[in-house]
């Protein structure tokens, strides 16, 4: 059992490569979920492998499921606008994240 404060959740923000789509997710790791989300099964129908949403545009971290979780869901219920602020707000270029994780 993990001690209280050692757990790492993050919400993340996925954009395709002409930046029209966002994708919003919550994972205990983020490197190896955007792998998973780079790399999808064949035939994958999955939102981010149907749009091509594979490149991180923004994060937070967590170290309570429960936290990651409503972060997860209040973002999801923003209208994009709202999205693109608080994406502005840590990286005003929009600049692909993956490459940082």
């Amino acid at each position: 059992m993990k001690t209280k404060g050692s757990h790492n959740y993050y919400v993340y923000i996925l954009t395709n490569k002409s930046k029209t789509v966002l994708y919003t997710g919550v994972t205990n790791n983020l490197k190896e979920r955007l792998y998973a989300h780079t790399n999808p099964l064949p035939f994958s129908k999955a939102f981010t492998a149907k749009y091509k949403c594979f490149f991180l545009i923004y994060y937070e971290h967590f170290f309570e499921v429960d936290e990651a979780i409503e972060r997860e869901k209040q973002i999801k219920g923003w209208l994009r606008i709202k999205k693109e602020e608080l994406i502005a707000t840590k990286n005003p270029e929009w600049r692909f994240l993956n490459d940082d994780v």
